[in-house]
């Protein structure tokens, strides 16, 4: 029996979640400090630039994602007599890559994958479950809300994850499509579910009754959480709405404030010196103003000196600002004021790629972890051992590539001896590298045949000649 409380649960992580929630608040547009008084009287503009930055980034982040298997070979498990030859090594890897991607396409993951990168960039972390869905037969992947999610690791290695507990809530109708044999414990309108795993054990409750208690059966913890940066000693990562806060709070205030100027200036103010009563003053086309004899009247005019380019001129520089803190240059969003070369525009966005790439090594190595457990999971279910493969997550460029260049780099590369062609061909972003290359090698030696009969026939009508020129020689 697990010696484990869910009620323990609503105590950790309060602050955690807390950050979640406001982040999620300010991604969602609810930007200004305080919205309590005044909210009817003074215009709150929000220009959400936080949310465009991140759908932008995850946009730049997820492009051309692929995967790719290959082989390894355990020294400690076979002799030499029993080790696979290379070609069933490389069908292995075959087909672990296609059984990756058939639940990659089974559980729509290129959706699934481009919310849940949104979803850590606005809450600072990520998650992944995967598990085999016994009524369908099939490896499910699934994205749980981290904001259910807790997690307990070994000391100060915050890689070795022994325990990781799930909470969610359930109305009456899913509890008794999920868990119909526990539908009648209680008659409550929803209730809290909470999973508890570790390598060895897994118990799941409902509220505070504990209705399962029993042996992992799949061997390992099937989450996959992993941060959206890396803070450093810390298992929890960031959240890329933090540093945005204040230039973005302060942008749209300043736009605020310039608009209740500019809509002030279209309707504008009637000053008048030396008038005790103005009861009748009305500013309007065709208005005649009665008004005493020393007295002045005009209208108030906040456009004068050049005084709206001071307003325009710091909303520029706080635009600047967003940019310069979110990493995303305008030329990312395709504002390019003069014409760059290809070198150029990559130092133009150099920072947004240094971003790009921080965030890719988190994921590479959170992804390779998914593909290892389907494997595993395949292996289980399946009796299909592919286990013995690396998997190597393949990302697509950032920047838009000429192809034509990036080809004759490859074949540089490729000649030279630094790069195989299967490498090259997944850096050109071809799907399946090996079947190309077996089709590469089945072109080789239908040209190689052909070369042959045709110098066979080309050898053989020489021979002829000079037998003919021979016999010519005999006669005269």
């Amino acid at each position: 029996m697990t010696n484990f409380n869910p009620q323990s649960l609503s105590q950790l992580d309060r602050s955690r979640f807390a950050g979640y929630k406001a982040n999620l608040d300010f991604y969602n547009g609810e930007q200004w400090a305080d919205t309590s008084t005044g909210k009817a009287k003074n215009r709150q503009l929000v220009f959400n630039y936080a949310k465009t930055t991140i759908d932008k980034i995850t946009s730049y982040l997820m492009e051309g994602l692929n995967f790719a298997c290959e082989p390894i070979e355990n020294q400690k498990l076979k002799t030499k007599n029993q080790r696979l030859n290379n070609k069933d090594q490389r069908d292995i890897a075959g087909r672990a890559e296609q059984v990756i991607y058939d639940v990659y396409n089974q559980n729509n993951l290129q959706e699934l994958d481009y919310e849940t990168e949104v979803d850590t960039a606005i809450l600072g972390d990520g998650c992944y479950k995967v598990t085999w869905d016994a009524q369908d037969k099939r490896i499910r992947v699934t994205s749980p809300d981290i904001t259910g999610l807790f997690a307990w690791w070994l000391g100060d290695d915050l890689s070795k994850v022994w325990r990781v507990a799930s909470r969610y809530i359930l109305n009456a109708e899913e509890l008794e499509q999920l868990y119909p044999s526990h539908t009648g414990r209680t008659d409550k309108k929803t209730v809290t579910i909470t999973e508890l795993w570790t390598d060895r054990q897994f118990t799941l409750f409902l509220d505070n009754e504990t209705i399962e208690d029993k042996p992992n059966p799949y061997g390992f913890i099937p989450f996959v959480i992993f941060p959206n940066v890396r803070q450093p000693k810390n298992f929890w990562g960031t959240s890329d709405i933090p540093p945005l806060k204040q230039a973005q709070r302060e942008l749209n205030r300043a736009l605020s404030q310039l608009s209740r100027i500019l809509e002030v200036s279209g309707n504008p103010i009637a000053v008048l010196e030396g008038v005790e009563s103005a009861e009748e003053i009305k500013v309007q086309p065709g208005a005649v103003w009665t008004i005493p004899e020393e007295a002045k009247a005009y209208l108030l005019d906040l456009l004068a000196g050049g005084g709206i380019r001071l307003h325009v001129d710091y909303i520029d520089m706080i635009y600047r600002c967003l940019h310069d803190i979110s990493e995303s240059p305008r030329a990312a969003y395709g504002g390019i004021e003069r014409e760059l070369s290809g070198v150029a525009l990559e130092m133009e966005l150099q920072s947004l790629l240094q971003k790009v790439r921080r965030k890719r090594t988190i994921r590479s190595a959170a992804y390779a972890r998914r593909c290892n457990m389907i494997l595993k999971l395949h292996k289980q279910f399946a009796g299909e051992d592919l286990t013995g493969v690396a998997t190597r997550i393949v990302w697509g460029a950032v920047l838009p590539q000429d192809r034509a260049r990036l080809a004759q780099n490859e074949q540089a590369l490729v000649q030279s001896g630094v790069h195989s062609r299967r490498t090259a061909m997944d850096e050109l972003g071809i799907r399946d590298p090996e079947a190309e290359f077996e089709k590469w090698l089945e072109e080789r030696r239908r040209i190689l045949e052909m070369n042959q009969q045709f110098r066979a026939r080309s050898n053989r009508g020489s021979e002829r000649e000079r037998t003919a020129a021979a016999d010519v020689e005999g006669i005269e």
